[in-house]
């Protein structure tokens, strides 16, 4: 029996947007397990706390393919370095545009200098939801507009009671 095909996605998912659960979903298909991967990043302030964000994550994918195939899990230090560790044999990238592109290339060609056993997989972004970022949606709930079908509802509930509250967590 062939071992099975993990992916990881990586990302700081401040929050889990539904662009992010539509790469998921198609992923899923792709891939036996994908590995939804919070980046520990002290040095960045976020709106949730990373074990919130996998929590958040986990909840969202529960329905995604077969029961625990998607998982999600918090990691620091080098992508590769953890792909490895969890026998990943791709990283899963979205991209909504050129810009995208342009700012995970050179990304992927260092991690396939780091572990050319890797390989990174773009998927491209839904043209509905392309517009869709974690950076705007957090801007857009700041300021008071809907995030409706941006997020997950649980989600943006917890959101926007979040940044009412005035909270940041890192």
């Amino acid at each position: 029996m062939p071992s099975p095909r993990i992916a990881i996605f990586p990302g700081s998912f401040d929050p889990l947007t539904n662009g992010h659960l539509d790469v998921i979903r198609r992923t899923a298909r792709l891939f036996d397990r994908v590995i939804v991967a919070v980046l520990i990043n002290p040095k960045k302030r976020a709106v949730f706390a990373v074990d919130d964000r996998v929590a958040m994550i986990t909840e969202s994918c529960a329905g995604i393919g077969q029961p625990g195939q998607v998982t999600a899990d918090a990691f620091e230090g080098l992508l590769v370095h953890y792909a490895a560790r969890q026998g990943a044999c791709a990283v899963i990238r979205g991209l909504r545009s050129g810009v995208d592109f342009d700012y995970e290339r050179p990304r992927a060609l260092m991690n396939a200098h780091l572990a050319p056993e890797i390989e990174t997989v773009c998927v491209i972004g839904a043209d509905r939801l392309a517009h869709i970022s974690s950076r705007l949606v957090k801007e857009v709930a700041g300021l008071g507009g809907s995030v409706e079908g941006l997020l997950p509802d649980a989600i943006a509930q917890r959101l926007v009671a979040r940044l009412r509250a005035g909270k940041s967590e890192s």
